[in-house]
């Protein structure tokens, strides 16, 4: 029964990976691809906005 045991957290382990893995690959592209590429290209417009201003604020300082 050691072996049971011994065997058993490296099953289990590979098991949930395996899971999360699967779970990754499912999550990527579809309708969720498109909302998550509207929501970087949110930040990214933001930002570009944000450094613009505070380089027209050196500018004019």
């Amino acid at each position: 029964m050691d072996y049971v045991s011994a065997l058993l957290p490296p099953t289990v382990m590979a098991v949930f990976f395996t899971a999360l893995i699967v779970t990754i690959v499912k999550t990527q592209g579809g309708d969720k691809k498109a909302k998550e590429d509207a929501a970087v290209d949110y930040a990214l417009r933001q930002a570009e906005q944000t450094r613009r201003s505070a380089a027209v604020r050196d500018d004019s300082a």
